[in-house]
């Protein structure tokens, strides 16, 4: 978190600033209190501690040290009233920043990160929500247990030494116990994370599937499988709730005994005569305070556990398109427009591409260049790398092996195998291709994709449901359509006529010889092989 997010760093140079600010108060405090209780006695010379004498302090002379206290307990307030705001807008600030560069990572490579469209949606919502619990309580704790004991423990040794060897024996007995609890809050924690990732993963597909087992009558079976994993998950999460509050009482009980044996030992010293009362009761107002910043993180390392366990996924799928974009070589910058009219649209050398953790290359050795107005099919057998090749086309991979040289991103239209839709109309779908179209160019657009009778205001769901897979397709082959007609003349297609009847085919190859412009086709389909200008096998036989 210190090097990935800039606002931490700040943060946590003012948490040590306060928490010394603090300490230094805390010591005052102890001290005006022992002074003026010590008072009490010390104005009566000759009689036993225990027996104070009536009157010998008036209001009026406790007005100083009353004055003292209220100061220092203004000041801790509003310095713990600035710690507080200070933390919450780090962590607003770090949320913000981890969901941009979330974004960013994913828009830079599409294909790079393999967290499904559910675990990315909770990673960016409830996950990195819990960073709230690491800004607002773990890291101000951390602070304080860096500063506080180090500034109260010296000012208990030059006030008493004895008492100060007893801290220094005891207190590193609770960063040992603490480490220990810590491991296996770390393994639950991360455990129950990823069944909370899984149970968001198995909602959202059973959401996205239901009208399917719906049909095939398997919608109330999977109910089972549903009723299991929320178990899972509840049962991870009380099991995480379990270690939090047994290691909780751990560390309490530890520190409780260690300020117990520096009251025994000061008491019976006050006791014989060795001590001033004074002093020993700065120490005892004193001891409790080294030991509490150093417990309280480790009670507050659970309210941190999630928002780190999310923070470190973030992290995960923020690297997986490297510190500038996934590995390999970049395309080659826009050229001028008069070269761009006199080269070719889409250049390939040696193109090739391995997935990372994959055995072995996608596809290998890719020549290609697609001059202006051609219609290039690339065909092969399935998994040779059609796709592959395409979506390098498109800019969404940077190839492991290869040069490209592409056109600006404003200058081409895509259609892929699964194209994306907004919750809206079909109208809402197209618009995102030219926002100013009117309907007329819709009904055109849609007519020349092989949709002539599909309503524009027809309404579609999340993720294209209540469309079939081949309206789907039609729809974002209108969209490209449109998206040609407001200025671009390059048109990528995976497997556009797939689901078609012969008529919506050819229909549908006609609008796009038509448009005049750059087309390179995925497809293996004979009446799309037989309208290209050129066919380009990938894989196998390439």
């Amino acid at each position: 978190m210190l090097r990935r997010a800039r606002a931490t760093r700040g943060y946590l140079v003012a948490g040590v600033a306060i928490g010394v600010a603090l300490a230094l108060l805390t010591v005052g405090q102890g001290r005006v209190l022992a002074d003026t209780i010590a008072g009490f006695f010390d104005a009566a010379p000759g009689l036993d501690y225990l027996t104070p004498v009536p009157g010998t302090r008036e209001w009026p002379a406790l007005a100083p040290a009353l004055l003292a206290l209220a100061g220092i307990f203004a000041a801790k307030a509003g310095l713990n009233w600035l710690n507080t705001l200070m933390s919450h807008r780090a962590a607003a600030a770090v949320k913000s920043q981890l969901r941009r560069d979330i974004v960013a990572a994913r828009l830079a490579d599409p294909l790079a990160d393999r967290t499904s469209t559910a675990g990315l949606v909770n990673l960016t919502t409830v996950g990195l929500d819990a960073l709230d619990g690491f800004y607002s309580k773990y890291l101000p704790q951390l602070a304080l247990a860096c500063t506080v004991p180090l500034i109260v423990g010296a000012a208990i040794a030059l006030a008493d030494l004895q008492a100060a060897l007893i801290i220094v024996l005891t207190l590193p007995l609770i960063p040992v116990f603490m480490a220990l609890v810590g491991w296996t809050t770390e393994a639950r924690t991360k455990k129950r994370w990823r069944t909370q990732q899984r149970l968001a993963r198995h909602f959202a597909d059973l959401v996205a599937g239901l009208p399917t087992l719906q049909v095939f009558g398997r919608a109330r079976a999977q109910a089972i499988g549903l009723t299991k994993t929320e178990d899972a998950s509840r049962a991870e999460t009380m099991g995480t709730l379990r270690v939090s509050f047994l290691s909780a009482f751990v560390l309490e009980l530890l520190a409780t005994l260690s300020v117990a044996v520096i009251a025994v030992t000061v008491g019976f010293r006050v006791v014989y005569g060795d001590l001033e009362l004074g002093t020993a009761l700065f120490v005892l107002i004193l001891a409790p305070e080294v030991y509490l910043p150093v417990r309280q993180v480790g009670v507050h390392y659970h309210d941190a556990a999630d928002g780190m366990a999310a923070a470190d996924q973030a992290f995960a799928v923020i690297d997986a398109a490297g510190p500038s974009g996934p590995a390999g070589p970049a395309p080659a910058p826009e050229a001028s427009e008069a070269s761009e009219q006199a080269g070719p649209v889409l250049r390939a050398r040696g193109l090739g591409h391995t997935y990372p953790g994959a055995d072995g290359p996608a596809v290998t050795g890719v020549d290609l260049t697609v001059g202006r107005g051609e219609f290039v099919v690339l065909t092969g057998p399935s998994g040779g790398g059609k796709t592959t090749v395409l979506n390098a086309l498109m800019g969404f991979l940077r190839p492991s092996a290869g040069a490209l040289t592409l056109p600006a991103r404003r200058r081409i239209a895509f259609v892929g195998q699964d194209p994306g839709m907004v919750n809206g109309t079909i109208a809402d779908n197209l618009r995102l291709a030219d926002a100013d179209a009117d309907a007329t160019a819709l009904a055109d657009a849609l007519a020349r994709a092989g949709a002539a009778g599909m309503d524009p205001e027809r309404p579609v769901g999340d993720d294209g449901e209540g469309l079939s897979a081949g309206e789907r397709r039609r729809v974002a082959t209108a969209r490209a359509l449109l998206r040609i007609d407001a200025g671009a003349d390059v048109l990528l297609l995976d497997e556009p006529t797939a689901g078609l009847d012969a008529d919506a085919e050819a229909a549908l190859l006609r609008s796009l010889r038509g448009t005049g412009v750059t087309v390179v086709v995925v497809s293996h389909r004979p009446a799309v092989l037989a309208e290209a200008d050129r066919v380009v096998t990938i894989g196998a036989a390439s």
